[in-house]
């Protein structure tokens, strides 16, 4: 079924409910809550399967609703991913889609899921880490690094407020990127204008896991405490649902856990049986728990849509796979791969009365369809346009056993784009288009390190003489890619990359 037809439906379903003379929602219609974690693996929830590591409150918000099994990141990198969230559109198809200088990625103007929704009446707020850039790039003068910005300006724009959103308050980028500050609307948190922020860029330090430091601003840094970022976060989005009880709200909590760098606060040291990288994921849930529990003691958990989801696979962690734990499951690959593990993702959703508890989806989700579905859930059309990548699923959230909206996507890896398509993935090139196979990411555990089974690869992840020049899947007899079949099945090989082709002129 088309998606124009889909969203017509669902909107027939969903009829807008108006205050007479203010044109604002009333409180009946659904708030939404959207909170995504950040390389967080399929495998790293108790509800997915985890053993080792304990997520009790996301485990009862799967209870509650619908687990998707086969959920898809439209990029297994932050960046990419969490722009086609937020636009629905994917970012390989921006002109400078290789080139990011740190600049804001959204051009004003550009509807996004929150502009949509505060032009519906809701109150949109964003909070913890923001990855989609800040002011405006000069051609003149191309910045050094992505940092490279005057983060002492008591006015940061154009940033997050520019995006559709109302309130603001986390962290620049990454938990790992500098400066190391949080941002409160537009200025950063205990700003001092005699104690300013230096940062210093990937060039001139080894430190900073890539990305450079920043030092001064004691005021600033010190507010920032790494060990809690993912409570102190928490503590915002509880105060904006207290706050904001008789309006409907649409909420992003942007988690930083499990991130680099991993963090875990003292409570949680020693929790769980993965280690740090367990530990702190126990945190982030417990900082979800937190938001669950402020959003039923204000009386709206059944008049509220809340998603968890994840913004690509985990990147793998020695110890955590010494210890039994396998962050993607059984998927081939990590973050940053074209393969499953860098891609399939958890996602859970949760409407008491519209979705069925304690259920289980296996269609194809992306999350790029976020934007639609959240449209379609409180009935506000998306703008003629916009958002072409997103497919409304409410249909399927709603009734999990019938046919599936999406039957194929573009995902990107950072080397390159593969197609799925129903029970097929075609990938153009050998190898995970990422950093599995790429001997000069010494840093990121490679093939032979995770023990993976692949037919073009021996065991110790050297390509094999012979391995075709492009891999073919069938996911439904073969879900952990061990075999490339495209020997087999040249015609459906052909037709694919074809496809992909028209799709993304540039794969080629």
């Amino acid at each position: 079924m088309k998606r124009g037809l889909l969203l017509m439906l669902s909107l027939g379903s969903t009829a807008m409910v108006v205050r007479a003379g203010d044109g604002v929602p009333s409180p009946e219609k659904p708030n939404i809550l959207f909170m995504v974690a950040d390389d967080l693996g399929i495998g790293d929830l108790g509800c997915y399967g985890a053993s080792r590591i304990k997520t009790p409150n996301i485990d009862r918000l799967a209870a509650r609703g619908v687990r998707f099994l086969d959920a898809h990141a439209t990029a297994s990198v932050c960046t990419p991913s969490r722009y086609a969230m937020l636009t629905g559109e994917n970012y390989y198809k921006m002109p400078n889609e290789a080139g990011w200088e740190g600049q804001l990625l959204i051009p004003p103007g550009m509807p996004t899921v929150a502009s949509i929704l505060k032009d519906a009446g809701y109150r949109t707020a964003y909070f913890g880490k923001w990855h989609l850039g800040w002011g405006i790039s000069d051609p003149g003068k191309p910045r050094s690094h992505r940092s490279d910005w005057n983060w002492n300006d008591g006015e940061l724009k154009p940033g997050v407020l520019e995006c559709g959103f109302d309130r603001f308050f986390g962290t620049p980028f990454s938990a790992n990127e500098p400066p190391f500050v949080f941002v409160d609307q537009r200025t950063v948190v205990a700003r001092d204008p005699n104690d300013p922020i230096v940062v210093i860029g990937p060039k001139e330090t080894k430190e900073g896991f890539g990305w450079g430091v920043s030092s001064g601003a004691a005021a600033a840094h010190t507010a920032r405490r790494l060990d809690r970022i993912d409570f102190l976060v928490a503590d915002k989005v509880c105060e904006f649902i207290d706050q904001n009880r008789e309006r409907p709200f649409f909420v992003q909590f942007a988690l930083v856990a499990p991130h680099v760098p991993v963090a875990p606060s003292a409570e949680f040291q020693g929790r769980s049986g993965s280690g740090a990288y367990g530990d702190f994921i126990e945190q982030m849930d417990a900082a979800v728990g937190r938001v669950l529990d402020t959003l039923e003691k204000a009386g709206l958990d059944d008049r509220t849509l809340v998603v968890f989801t994840s913004d690509n696979g985990a990147i793998g962690v020695p110890y955590v796979l010494a210890g039994g734990h396998r962050q993607n499951l059984d998927y081939l690959g990590q973050k940053t791969d074209a393969w499953e593990g860098g891609v399939r993702i958890p996602f859970i959703a949760r409407w008491p009365g519209k979705i069925p508890a304690d259920t289980t989806c296996d269609d194809l989700l992306s999350l790029g369809d976020c934007l639609a579905t959240f449209c379609a859930a409180v009935g506000a059309p998306v703008p003629a346009g916009a958002a072409s990548d997103s497919i409304n699923q409410l249909p399927v959230l709603e009734d999990p056993t019938r046919s599936a909206v999406r039957d194929e996507m573009v995902y990107q890896a950072i080397h390159g784009r593969a197609l799925r398509s129903g029970k097929w993935v075609y990938i153009p090139k050998p190898g995970s288009l990422g950093v599995t196979t790429d001997p000069n990411m010494g840093w990121a555990m490679q093939f032979g390190e995770w023990k993976f089974v692949n037919s073009d690869y021996d065991k110790d992840g050297n390509l094999l003489p012979g391995a075709p020049g492009a891999q073919l899947y069938d996911l439904s007899s073969d879900p952990s890619q061990a075999r490339n079949v495209l020997k087999d099945h040249l015609d459906e090989a052909a037709r694919l990359g074809a496809r992909l082709g028209e799709l993304d002129p540039r794969s080629k």
